[in-house]
C-alpha cells in the first residue's frame, strides 16, 4: 500500500507539474512576456513546483530530512543519473556559458547552502531570503545576457500555447494545484511509512527514491529525444535546475518554515557528495575530447552515481 501511495503521489506531481507549466506558459503569452523572459523565469518556477510542494509539505509536517534529502538527492540524480545515462545514448555539448557562469554559480549556491546547513544545522528564514535574493540576481544576470540574443534556445516555450483560452487556462491551473497538493501529500506520507517498513532512514528514501521519482520525467523525455537522433537536454538546463532548486525550493521553504537537520549524514555524506559530482563534471568537461560529455564521460558519472545509491542505503 505504502509502495501504491509513493507510486500515486509521482503520477499527480507529474501531471500537476506538466499542467501547471502550462497554465503558467499560456498565462505569460497573454500578458505579452517575451518567450526569453518565460523560458528562464516561467517555466524554471514551474518545473521546480514539484520538489518545492514536496519539501514545504515535508518541513511543515516535521520531515526536515525528506526536505532536504529530496532537494540534495534531485540535485545529484540530475547529474548522475539525467547527464550520465543520456550521455552514454547521445553526446551533449558544453558551450562557454558553461565555464564562465552556470558552474560557478552552482558552486556558489551549493557551497552556500552547505555553509548554512553547517553553521547551525538548520536553515532560517534569513538565509532561505538570502538564497532566494541570489537566485534572482542569477536570473537578472541571465536575463540581461541574453536580452537582444536571437539565437537563444526556448524549445521548452510551445508557440502552441499562445491561443489558449482563459477558461482553460483556469482549467489546467486548478488540475496542475490539486495534483501538487495531493502528490505532495501522497508521496511525503508513503516515503515515511516505506522508511519505517524497511527500517530505513526518511533521509536516505529521500535522497535516493524521492529523488530519482522527481527526476524521472526529464530522463525519460530526454532518452526519447536521444533515441530519435533530436537535441535531448541542454546541461545549461540541467545546472539551471540545481541552481533552482536550491535557490527556489530551499530558499521558500526556509522562509516559511526552518528547515532543521535531523541527519548528521546530510552534510557529511549527501551534501559531499552532491559537490562533488559538481566538481566531477567540471573535471569531465576539461578532459579530452573538451566541451562535450560523450559515452565514456556519460559511464564516467553513472557509475559513481550508483555507488551514491549503494552506499545511501549503507549509511
Amino acid at each position: 500500500m505504502d509502495i501504491l501511495l509513493v507510486f500515486l503521489g509521482f503520477t499527480a506531481l507529474v501531471v500537476g507539474g506538466e499542467f501547471l507549466v502550462r497554465s503558467s506558459v499560456a498565462l505569460s503569452f497573454k500578458l505579452n512576456i517575451s518567450k526569453m523572459i518565460i523560458a528562464l523565469t516561467v517555466v524554471s518556477f514551474s518545473t521546480s513546483a514539484p520538489e518545492l510542494i514536496v519539501s514545504m509539505q515535508a518541513a511543515l509536517n516535521g520531515y526536515s530530512d525528506i526536505a532536504l534529502g529530496s532537494v540534495v538527492g534531485s540535485n545529484i540524480a540530475n547529474i548522475g543519473l539525467v547527464l550520465g545515462v543520456t550521455a552514454i545514448i547521445s553526446s551533449i555539448s558544453i558551450n562557454r556559458d558553461f565555464y564562465f557562469l552556470n558552474w560557478p554559480i552552482m558552486l556558489l549556491f551549493s557551497g552556500l547552502f552547505y555553509y548554512f546547513l553547517y553553521t547551525g544545522h538548520v536553515i532560517n528564514s534569513l538565509e532561505g531570503l538570502i538564497l532566494l535574493a541570489a537566485l534572482f540576481t542569477y536570473l537578472f544576470i541571465l536575463i540581461r545576457k541574453v536580452r537582444g540574443q536571437k539565437s537563444i534556445e526556448t524549445e521548452e516555450v510551445s508557440n502552441s500555447l499562445k491561443g489558449v483560452t482563459t477558461f482553460k487556462i483556469v482549467v489546467w491551473f486548478l488540475i496542475g494545484g490539486l495534483g501538487l497538493y495531493f502528490g505532495s501529500e501522497w508521496l511525503v506520507d508513503g516515503a515515511v511509512s516505506i522508511a519505517e517498513d524497511f527500517g530505513v532512514s526518511e533521509r536516505v528514501i529521500s535522497v535516493t527514491m524521492v529523488a530519482i521519482g522527481t527526476s524521472v520525467p526529464e530522463l525519460a523525455a530526454s532518452l526519447i529525444a536521444a533515441f530519435k537522433g533530436e537535441k535531448a537536454i541542454s546541461l545549461g538546463n540541467l545546472i539551471g535546475s540545481n541552481i533552482f532548486n536550491i535557490g527556489s525550493v530551499i530558499g521558500i521553504t526556509a522562509l516559511i518554515q526552518p528547515i532543521k537537520m535531523q541527519s548528521i549524514e546530510v552534510l557529511t555524506h549527501d551534501m559531499l557528495w552532491m559537490i562533488a559530482f559538481a566538481l566531477l563534471i567540471l573535471v569531465l568537461a576539461l578532459l579530452p575530447k573538451r566541451h562535450s560529455i560523450g559515452r565514456y564521460k556519460g559511464f564516467l558519472i553513472l557509475i559513481p552515481y550508483i555507488v551514491f545509491i549503494v552506499l545511501s542505503f549503507r549509511s
